[in-house]
């Protein structure tokens, strides 16, 4: 497994699990200098060139989704979001290595992202929040308040941005007169099986199948299941 679907290694992370203490797992960027950078949040953008999608404007904070399926050179409904124009590639492993978990950035450092590391990964991931919950559960004061309600959002844009469990997940809102006027998501798995941008680049994944040897299966062979899976995928978050 550690042979199988190698990334291009460029992987972020919005942080996760907020506290008074700070965030469980931080928010960064490891790029192709094998280091951990700051976000620059505002050089995310979306392709369409090869998605069955209408353009528009590139930031999604003023993009919209409208289907176009008969598009030439189009061949998936997922949309190719970029980071300063680099894919990345997202999930359990490139938080694990933003936060610099021992055993998963020497695995990283010796190996890239594959399907072993990937699957490490999330195993480890899942014994840390587990230890975490404990502490979360004994925080709980269930005789105080734990919402806060407001009676109108104003008038603006707003940007959310979190890590869900396949990975870094951004919502981008403006709001006007009460009501929502536009909405967009890039979901985990659109930054991870993103297709081809226009300057033809594959998205993480594609980039990961290239040179899998499939021997007589063809597209049947295991090692594709095995690549596809270790992203953790839901294409129905990213078929907007």
């Amino acid at each position: 497994m550690s042979g199988l679907g190698r990334g291009a290694g460029q992987m972020m992370s919005y942080g996760a699990y907020h506290g008074v203490d700070g965030e469980l797992f931080p928010r960064g960027l490891f790029g192709p200098r094998a280091a951990i950078e700051p976000l620059p949040l505002t050089q995310i953008t979306e392709d369409v060139s090869h998605a069955w999608m209408r353009g528009s404007s590139a930031d999604p904070a003023h993009s919209s989704t409208v289907p176009d399926p008969d598009k030439p050179a189009a061949y998936s409904w997922c949309k190719a979001p970029r980071l300063s124009g680099q894919p990345i590639e997202v999930g359990a492993i490139a938080r694990q290595t933003v936060a610099g978990q021992a055993l998963i950035a020497d695995l990283v450092s010796v190996s890239g992202t594959n399907v072993r590391n990937c699957v490490i990964a999330r195993l480890i991931e899942t014994a840390r929040i587990a230890l975490a919950m404990e502490q979360w559960t004994r925080a709980l004061r269930l005789s105080e308040p734990f919402c806060h309600n407001t009676r109108e959002t104003p008038n603006g844009s707003y940007v959310g941005l979190v890590e869900a469990a396949r990975g870094s997940l951004g919502h981008w809102m403006a709001v006007r007169d009460g009501r929502i006027e536009r909405y967009q998501i890039i979901a985990p798995t659109t930054w991870n099986f993103s297709p081809r941008d226009s300057f033809d680049v594959g998205g993480p994944l594609e980039q990961a199948l290239v040179g899998t040897d499939v021997g007589d299966a063809g597209p049947r062979a295991v090692a594709i299941q095995h690549i596809v899976r270790s992203f953790d995928p839901c294409m129905v978050c990213t078929a907007h």
